[in-house]
């Protein structure tokens, strides 16, 4: 066997086991929701930032992001640090920096914005900034913050959005094909009552306190004159300090991670409407970027039964290979023109993402690294195999 139907054998064997799945994860977005004002409803504010800044620096770039802000701390006028935001009484982190992009803020941070966001519902004249421009195949993180009760979240003290407005919001977007999947998470009084009513489907959902409970304040800086962040999120925030975008920590883990010990409330999660287990859904499926890939038509099962005959069909096959990654560059450029752009990073491990990876602790299965490394070991054996053959020849020729 010659060196084409050798590594003709090789691309076949690579293209099976890595690009054989079915597409479903594609892009990562956030909505984030402070639904409070005033000035001492300060913490809030600062749940609310953390979380951007952690989305972002985990590769969720604003475009994908919204953030739902009353804006009204970092210039208060009580406030002894002008343009400052902090949630820690060290004041080490300035959360409201120069690269801030709030989205929706002070009277714009309403109930019907905010389900006119989920659901897409606005008129031609919206820009796209202020959209959640998610498709089927979108992960969306939505955090909210604020003062609650049973099966109610208050907006602005003015107004307030039900359990049962938020559950029909998500299923209008299923309906809609909106999203992949949904991890909600609420930081309140009471907030396991707020996803009580949910029923579409891949919706995970996690609470700060079961209901007749109240959700606790963290501290308090004493300059500042107010409590800077909730426990619930402090304690959030505490684990997401330790993950990277290659991490392989799961939200299992993060839910491990609460104590009431440490939030003083019993934190809830809501599970039975999700199809994966938390223990293999990475924490970075919902709070890092990922690649915008595409779905691969082409059977490749087909391929590797017409590669394993004998003769000369392995040298035209050779060509065949060519002539298929050379189709698939040029569908590839043709579709980019008309994809969302988005940020470089490792590729998630999800449901049905193209690109099968399994990072779980306990079992062992592909990863980035094994097809390059059967790839090298497969061609060192086949140069190793020429040599063998030349040698071989040259002692026959001799004899």
């Amino acid at each position: 066997m010659r060196l084409p139907g050798y590594l003709s054998i090789i691309v076949a064997f690579l293209t099976i086991h890595v690009v054989n799945a079915n597409p479903g994860h594609t892009n990562n977005w956030a909505v984030l929701v402070c639904t409070s004002r005033f000035w001492f409803n300060y913490r809030h504010m600062a749940n609310v930032l953390s979380m951007y800044r952690t989305v972002k620096r985990l590769g969720i770039p604003d475009s994908q992001i919204i953030l739902m802000l009353s804006d009204d701390v970092a210039c208060n006028s009580r406030n002894l640090f002008p343009g400052s935001v902090f949630n820690n009484a060290d004041r080490a982190l300035d959360l409201y920096g120069e690269s801030v992009e709030v989205d929706y803020k002070g009277y714009e941070v309403t109930v019907e914005n905010f389900i006119r966001l989920l659901t897409d519902r606005w008129s031609d004249e919206q820009p796209k900034s202020k959209r959640l421009l998610t498709d089927e195949n979108s992960n969306i993180f939505i955090y909210m913050t604020g003062h609650g009760g049973a099966d109610f979240l208050k907006f602005q003290d003015a107004e307030e959005i039900s359990s049962h407005d938020i559950a029909d919001a998500f299923a209008q977007m299923h309906e809609k094909k909106r999203y992949n999947e949904i991890f909600f998470m609420v930081d309140t009084c009471q907030a396991n009552t707020m996803y009580s009513k949910f029923y579409s489907p891949n919706v995970l959902a996690v609470g700060s306190s079961k209901l007749d409970e109240s959700s606790y304040s963290h501290h308090s800086d004493v300059e500042v004159g107010v409590a800077v962040i909730d426990r619930f999120t402090y304690y959030t925030l505490e684990f997401m300090e330790k993950i990277e975008k290659n991490s392989s920590l799961s939200l299992q883990d993060l839910f491990d991670s609460y104590t009431f010990e440490k939030v003083h409330s019993h934190v809830g999660v809501k599970t039975d409407l999700f199809e994966r287990i938390p223990s293999q859904v990475l924490v970075t499926d919902f709070f890092g970027s990922v690649k915008h890939i595409f779905k691969d038509e082409h059977d490749q099962s087909e391929d590797f039964n017409a590669v394993i005959k004998d003769g000369h069909e392995q040298e035209d096959y050779v060509d065949h290979i060519v002539n298929l990654a050379i189709e698939k560059k040029r569908k590839s450029v043709a579709r980019s023109s008309n994809a969302t752009s988005v940020e470089q990073a490792p590729l998630i491990n999800s449901r049905e993402s193209l690109v099968s990876f399994d990072k779980s602790k306990t079992e062992f299965k592909w990863s980035v690294t094994v097809p390059r490394v059967i790839f090298f070991s497969l061609l060192i054996f086949i140069f190793y195999l020429q040599v063998q053959d030349k040698t071989q020849s040259q002692s026959t020729l001799r004899c």
